[in-house]
């Protein structure tokens, strides 16, 4: 493992700085003393933009918290996490709630619809909630790529789960956000509807150039991302560039999983 440097007080030049998001020396500790727990250990990883980049590892290998200290939901121990050129470590709690809001895009495992809103006011919500009106052209883009244009006065009980899911991800998508984490976004989901999704996000980097950055357990779900970002230990273990989901099996596998 190459030796860590110490975080710079400034965002370096050069290819990391074109970044979408990435972190330096980022560590994250839960506990105090003896009860102390190291998640994230001088952590170093930069995400492309218009990019699909999954990470993986075994149980409390670190990769939630990752995504959480990316995503500006966690704060960070030591070290630095940027946004483009923003630095989200050194930004007051409002600063970074209004960037989480107008600039990051979620994706979770339970949807996160509200059940006394259709399909179209939970996609409309961050953008109302921000004050901002949808780009006409780009929502009607976004739903026809989904395939939402008839669900969209259905409310969410009256959605199949993966149709709930394509919600969420229109959601996350209309602010045109500069990157959409996705936390195990087909963990609820049967095979057929976790492809959908999974293809969507894919088609969404593709089509759309966005940014997606993904946390699964699964090796399939893995292999429609452009690399696979491995943590063990709460350190990056390596990664794998255009995976097969036997590709991701092999690593896994040498991690202990």
């Amino acid at each position: 493992m190459p030796e860590r440097q110490s975080a710079p007080t400034a965002a370096p030049p050069g290819p990391a700085a074109s970044a979408a998001v990435r972190a330096v020396a980022l560590t994250k500790a839960y506990g105090r003393g003896d009860a102390a727990v190291t998640a994230l250990d001088g952590v170093d990883v930069a995400f492309d933009r218009a990019a699909f980049t999954a990470i993986m590892g075994p149980s409390g290998s670190g990769k939630s918290t990752l995504m959480h200290c990316l995503a500006g939901l966690d704060t960070a121990t030591s070290g630095q996490v940027f946004l483009g050129g923003t630095e989200l470590t050194a930004l007051r709690d409002r600063e970074l709630t209004l960037l989480r809001r107008d600039r990051i895009g979620f994706v979770f495992q339970s949807f996160n619809l509200l059940p006394v809103l259709d399909a179209q006011e939970n996609m409309l919500l961050p953008l109302q909630l921000a004050g901002r009106a949808p780009d006409e052209q780009w929502r009607r883009d976004v739903v026809a790529r989904l395939g939402l244009g008839d669900r969209l006065h259905h409310r969410p009980h009256e959605l199949s789960g993966g149709q709930q899911q394509r919600v969420a991800v229109a959601r996350a998508l209309l602010p045109r956000p500069d990157v959409v984490f996705a936390d195990e976004p087909t963990g609820n989901l049967d095979s057929r509807s976790g492809a959908e999704v999974l293809g969507l996000l894919r088609g969404s980097v593709r089509e759309f150039g966005q940014t997606v950055v993904m946390v699964t357990h699964d090796p399939v779900a893995a292999s429609y991302a452009d690399r696979v970002v491995l943590l063990a230990d709460g350190r990056v273990a390596g990664e794998i560039s255009a995976p097969t989901t036997d590709d991701v099996v092999d690593a896994l596998r040498t991690l202990g999983v």
